[in-house]
């Protein structure tokens, strides 16, 4: 499988909501109310589609919460460090 497109759902501050934007030129894929609505049950695999991706969900704060690929299958296999 080729390079995954790389996201990142991030808290607006102005807005007060959770923009979900491509990395590389910034563009909002689709904005949410709260970032529960954007992470629970499936919403970000259906917002990827057959295309899939990586998104970094940060904290409110900018922090980095957790990563996540869709589809899991495309995540890079962890090594024995």
């Amino acid at each position: 499988m080729g390079k995954l497109p790389k996201l990142s759902l991030v808290f607006d501050e102005k807005k007060g909501r959770w923009p979900l934007k491509q990395d590389k030129t910034g563009k909002v894929v689709k904005t949410f109310e709260t970032k529960e609505a954007a992470t629970k049950g499936g919403v970000l695999k259906k917002v990827l589609g057959k295309v899939g991706g990586s998104v970094k969900i940060q904290k409110e704060n900018g922090k980095i919460q957790e990563e996540r690929t869709y589809p899991s299958s495309a995540d890079p296999h962890q090594s024995k460090g």
